[in-house]
């Protein structure tokens, strides 16, 4: 039986790889450096197609900034033998959410990221992934026209 999309997060500390490098070069880049075994499963679990939250890490940038999707499933690094991806960039967030905005919602209560905070790759639910595109109000490349002016009634 064939699975639907799935939705994940990636974490990055921007200094090492920043939104702002993915998106350079067409935005196309190999996902590697994840050593934890759980973390690893997560990137062999992904498929084409699937799409990724771009979390920066670290202590002054917590926070989802953009979107990518997975353009080469899981393969092995031959440099260090480890599960890499491709993801390519999809769009920025149209407003950053931070880690405390996510905390504070009652609607993200339970989501893994708050109970394993060191993970550098989360499965996240369909549920969650909607309601972080709203607290965002969604991301360019999301096909939704929002205006000039923020809102849907741009048309006056």
């Amino acid at each position: 039986m064939a699975k639907g999309k799935q939705y994940w997060l990636l974490k990055t500390e921007p200094g090492e790889w920043s939104w702002e490098d993915q998106a350079a070069n067409g935005g196309v880049s190999k996902w590697d450096g994840v050593k934890n075994r759980q973390a690893q499963k997560h990137l062999k679990a992904m498929k084409l197609g699937d799409l990724c939250f771009f979390y920066h890490s670290g202590a002054t940038a917590r926070r989802v900034v953009g979107v990518v999707s997975v353009v080469k499933e899981w393969y092995s690094d031959d440099e260090n033998s480890e599960a890499v991806v491709d993801v390519k960039a999809v769009g920025e967030m149209r407003r950053r959410v931070d880690l405390k905005d996510m905390k504070q919602d009652g609607e993200l209560k339970g989501f893994v990221m708050f109970r394993q905070p060191r993970l550098s790759v989360l499965p996240v639910p369909e549920k969650v992934w909607k309601r972080i595109c709203e607290l965002g109000n969604g991301f360019e490349g999301d096909g939704i026209d929002i205006g000039e002016d923020g809102g849907d009634d741009a048309k006056v």
